[in-house]
């Protein structure tokens, strides 16, 4: 009972639900490690007595809790109105140059509750009462005492009688994140798969701005989601996976579109630029003509070369004024992240396995390699300015092309161990874990993604800092920003270190807290927020993340009636808040789907968990069932097994549903079969490494994909019925409330 006690103090769960009317419970050892991660000692049971003592002797002595969330237009939290009369309030705003506001304090008085409901009958109010509500929103207005301060994230003193006194984290937040603009329709790809005439064997930031450019000036796209651009490990050979960099913070310069930096054109020495672009085109040659994977790490070597050249070039005074500019604002993060690319040519892209006194951000023996790696500091710095600098421009090509929302980032769920974030910001990690999901009807053994997980305990310490520095940076030159597993906000799977997955368990983070950084962040950029909640997701997550207008993700597939008759859910039934799309990268293509392959291939990768004829039978059925709907609704004129038909059917049911954002995976465009990503394999799939092809598998171009009839036969589904020449009513895919 102590330790489930402990663990609750803590934000530890001892027992899940995988499932309605299921519980599990975690064993005790799990719980005394992951304790022991957050710093609490569980070891013994007279060490539970004792830090449960002291976990409740706190609890009851804290004025306020370490985070305090005020939603303008909002009722103030509890802690603040139960704050003893007579305590006084000091904030200490975000920004040093604000004016400061008054010192509040709340009134020694307190009304009667006759006095209270008099004053709310007849309007009149007595000192400390509540102001009355709010005319525009209806809510409690907040007492006479409180003087809201600015959006931001404050800092927060209070002294009660007694000489009780506690400081916290005070997020004043808007109601809810920015929203689309308008209703509309985008293609999601994965940028490295995305090759044209000029990239260097992988798409890149150029790609990225053409596409944007064409797709919204040429099919009214609104918008164009790409996969995580962190930057990655470097290595031989480097994690191809987007979902598993180095740092989230700052972009990948293997993004860099190298003919597009100003400096390029005054390199002196013209001819090992030529040679390095002419092994280029052999490399992007050999992934789009010979069938060979995209190959990262050649890709890199070749651009690294390059830049190495351009760096040699000086700065004009207007671009070395910009630079700097670049690092007073980047500050200390980029500077530790620098000096980590730097140490790791040195001593290899694992920190736990450098000299003891380099695995030390803040050591002597640090600050020395900083002095003797100053320019190799430098070039990755310079590296991280220029890779800005192109994504601010493939965000202005799209805002020029007319989309209304533009680039949509993605937040990967977490980092390397072994990488620059893991390492510059070892006291927000918890040591010894790592992030996963539990068992479930999909995975019966769980999943270890080998991601770090922050320690909730030290983010709310600092304000929230490294989240929010991570998230103004995803957020500079973004339209919008996904957030991948966003139930992460809420709450995280964590697996201790040599253990199973399936003995590990949840750890909560503030929730509320984590919401109202978000939403403030997204904000500030005029950004619309989405997140990754398929899946299971805990009870109330989807409301409390709708409430405060975080889009979620529909997957069609997965849209079922399932409180009811599991049935396809009809298109008026779906949410209005969220990204609506046929598949992901996780996920099959929508041709593998129809046609059954998906299930083929999982069989030939020894994945599926049923006799091959009973998997097929079960897939096929599923589809013919959707099939069978959209017919009924009108929407397959082309009938029966017209596979490109049943492609554009499904993208014209989206349209039926009141979703704000519909989102086209590209290599559907062009009848792809396979996935760029197949969960569960690591070396018995090419995952993360092949380019957009068409439906024979051949690679195809961003050139080719313009061109491609196939794909301009599917976006016709998203012309404005009134300009398209079939305009009946039931070849109309408006949306119908």
């Amino acid at each position: 009972m102590g330790l489930s006690r402990l663990a609750a103090l803590h934000g530890v769960a001892t027992s899940y639900s995988p499932s309605a009317g299921v519980t599990v419970s975690v064993p005790d050892d799990t719980v005394v490690a992951v304790l022991a991660a957050l710093g609490v000692d569980a070891a013994t049971p007279e060490a539970v007595r004792e830090s449960l003592a002291a976990a409740e002797s706190s609890a009851r002595s804290r004025l306020l809790p370490p985070t305090l969330v005020v939603w303008t237009g909002e009722p103030l939290p509890a802690a603040l109105t139960a704050l003893p009369p007579g305590t006084t309030l000091d904030i200490g705003l975000e920004d040093p140059g604000a004016a400061p506001p008054p010192r509040l304090r709340v009134p020694t008085h307190r009304p009667d509750p006759a006095v209270s409901e008099r004053g709310a009958s007849d309007g009149r109010t007595e000192p400390g009462d509540e102001k009355g509500a709010d005319a525009g929103t209806g809510a409690p207005a907040p007492p006479a005492w409180w003087v809201e301060p600015p959006l931001g994230v404050h800092r927060l003193a209070v002294r009660a009688p007694g000489s009780r006194s506690a400081t916290g984290t005070l997020v004043v937040a808007p109601p809810r994140a920015p929203g689309p603009p308008a209703r509309s329709h985008g293609f999601l790809v994965q940028l490295y798969s995305l090759l044209s005439a000029r990239s260097w064997g992988m798409g890149d930031l150029g790609d990225l701005a053409d596409l944007a450019a064409w797709s919204g000036r040429t099919l009214g796209a609104g918008f164009v989601q790409v996969n995580p651009l962190h930057a990655a490990v470097p290595g031989r050979p480097t994690d191809p996976s987007p979902y598993r960099p180095s740092s989230r913070r700052f972009p990948d310069p293997v993004h860099l579109r190298i003919e597009s930096v100003p400096e390029y054109g005054h390199v002196t020495d013209r001819a090992i630029l030529d040679d390095l672009r002419q092994d280029a085109a052999a490399l992007g040659d050999t992934v789009l003509n010979k069938g060979a994977l995209i190959d990262r790490d050649a890709v890199w070597e070749l651009k690294r070369q390059a830049l190495e050249l351009v760096r040699e070039v000086p700065l004009t005074p207007g671009r070395r004024a910009a630079y700097c500019d670049f690092l007073a604002e980047q500050g200390q993060a980029l500077e530790d992240h620098a000096l980590w690319c730097a140490l790791a040519e040195v001593h290899g892209s694992d920190w736990h396995s450098w000299p003891a006194g380099l695995r030390d951000p803040r050591s002597k023996e640090t600050a020395r390699a900083r002095g003797e790696l100053l320019d190799r500091v430098d070039f990755h710095c310079r590296l991280a300015w220029l890779t800005d600098g192109q994504l601010a421009g493939a965000q202005r090509a799209a805002l020029d092309a007319g989309m209304s929302v533009g680039i949509v980032h993605d937040l990967a769920v977490g980092v390397h161990p072994g990488g620059a974030d893991a390492w510059a910001q070892q006291d927000t990690f918890a040591h010894g874990m790592s992030v996963g999901a539990p068992p479930d009807a999909f995975n019966a053994r769980g999943q270890d993604w080998g991601l770090p997980p922050w320690r909730p305990d030290v983010l709310a310490a600092s304000g929230y800092a490294p989240y929010r520095g991570l998230l103004r940076g995803l957020l500079a030159h973004a339209g919008a920003l996904r957030i991948d597993h966003v139930m992460g906000l809420f709450r995280l799977w964590w697996v201790p270190e040599g253990r199973p997955p399936t003995e590990g368990t949840y750890v909560a983070h503030d929730a509320e807290a984590m919401l109202a950084v978000l939403v403030l962040e997204a904000h500030r950029a005029g950004a619309v927020v989405m997140g990754e909640d398929l899946g299971t997701v805990e009870p109330g997550v989807r409301e409390a993340l709708s409430r405060r207008g975080v889009l979620g993700t529909s997957v069609l597939w997965f849209e079922r009636d399932w409180a009811g008759t599991g049935r396809p859910l009809a298109p008026e039934e779906w949410r209005e808040g969220c990204l609506a799309t046929v598949t992901t990268h996780d996920l099959p293509s929508t041709a593998a789907r129809l046609t059954g392959d998906h299930v083929t291939l999982r069989h030939r990768l020894g994945l599926l968990t049923r006799p091959l004829d009973q998997e097929l039978t079960a897939d096929a059925t599923d589809t013919a069932e959707w099939l069978g709907y959209l017919s009924r609704l009108g929407l397959l004129p082309e009938g029966e097994g017209d596979e490109e038909g049943a492609v554009r059917a499904v993208h014209r049911f989206l349209l039926r549903t009141p979703a704000r954002m519909t989102g086209v995976w590209l290599p559907d465009a062009l009848g792809d079969r396979r996935p760029q990503n197949l969960p569960g394999t690591w070396d018995q799939y090419p995952n993360w490494r092949l380019p957009v092809a068409d439906a024979e598998g051949h690679p195809v171009t961003l050139e080719e994909l313009a061109a491609a009839p196939r794909l301009h036969r599917l976006m016709e589904v998203f012309r404005p019925c009134r300009d398209r020449p079939d305009s009946g009513p039931d070849s109309c895919s408006e949306p119908r409330r």
